[in-house]
């Protein structure tokens, strides 16, 4: 069965870091890129970072220089060190591979907040 599993997040103060998890099951990473997408209420889906099976890195310009995405494929997961973090970032974040879309998790939330 194909899954998605995120966690990490939480409630941190502007400024602070989270870092976020995503397990697969049911299929492998390794072969795939895969990205962590953020939603928040009255906002599209957004596609925040992404990497490649070879390892090459993409961000949005909101997050760039302070989000870091990276991957294990022994463990077949994928994480996004979160740093700098901004009110504008409370989002639930969840990832998934955008080639060809699995069904989604539940994400995990983000709240930045004083």
């Amino acid at each position: 069965q194909v899954q998605l599993v995120e966690s990490g997040g939480g409630l941190v103060q502007p400024g602070g870091s989270l870092r976020l998890s995503c397990a697969a099951s049911g299929f492998t990473f390794s072969s795939m890129i895969t990205g962590w997408y953020r939603q928040s209420p009255g906002n599209q889906r957004e596609l925040v970072a992404s990497i490649t099976s070879a390892g090459t890195t993409n961000y949005a310009d909101s997050v760039r220089g302070r989000f870091t995405i990276s991957r294990d494929n022994a463990k077949n997961m994928v994480y996004l060190q979160m740093n700098s973090l901004k009110p504008e970032d409370t989002a639930v974040y969840l990832c998934n591979t955008p080639s060809t879309l699995r069904p989604w998790g539940q994400g995990t939330q983000v709240t930045v907040s004083s």
